[in-house]
């Protein structure tokens, strides 16, 4: 597993980085044993607490996130890799037999698509300058992405693990593009538009 542990705007003792690395790597042996990679990062929060946001990649197009704020160091970490573990127990069989069955579809690299990243506005008065004259919103970023095909279970999974608002993905029951997301009230909401369910029928 390829590691990367990174302070920003501090720095990081040895003892802290060892102590990172082999919970990963016994996080990775009891649960998968085939995670790819991984990426802790450090910085510093308000009040003197130290935030922790930990990113391991364990399969296929599969991201696992968690993140804690607290104001040791350590204890940061551990709680942040402990809500790695208890999604990992989770979803521990579905991730098993979600793994399998990409590993026997070979080449199924998902539609390709752009995903990019707006700045945010907090000025109204800017954001309806912009509707006026039709501009687009301001691109920060872009990235290239994949849409992957999975069934609707298997999407709420991977939105939980990557701790996702939303996720857009192609139904493997009839092929088109939904959208799952998480809900005001905490529950999940699923978009299925018609013309996919009659495409289907």
């Amino acid at each position: 597993m390829k590691l990367t542990v990174q302070g920003k705007q501090m720095n990081l003792g040895d003892a802290l980085q060892t102590h990172v690395t082999e919970k990963l790597e016994e996080l990775n042996q009891k649960y998968f044993n085939h995670a790819i990679s991984a990426t802790v990062t450090f910085s510093p929060d308000a009040h003197a607490f130290t935030r922790v946001q930990i990113s391991l990649r364990i399969g296929k197009e599969i991201m696992v996130q968690a993140q804690a704020t607290e104001k040791d160091p350590y204890n940061t970490f551990d709680a942040a890799a402990e809500k790695i573990a208890k999604q990992l127990r989770r979803y521990k069989k579905r991730l098993r037999d979600h793994h399998e069955r990409l590993e026997s579809v070979p080449g199924e690299a998902g539609m390709k698509a752009r995903d990019y990243v707006l700045a945010s506005t907090d000025d109204d008065a800017e954001e309806d300058a912009n509707a006026v004259h039709g501009e687009d919103p301001v691109v920060i970023a872009e990235m290239s992405t994949n849409i992957q095909t999975m069934t609707v279970s298997e999407a709420v999974m991977r939105m939980d693990l990557a701790e996702q608002s939303a996720l857009l993905f192609r139904n493997a029951k009839h092929n088109g593009l939904n959208m799952v997301y998480r809900r005001a009230d905490g529950n999940i909401g699923w978009i299925d538009p018609e013309e996919s369910q009659e495409a289907a029928a």
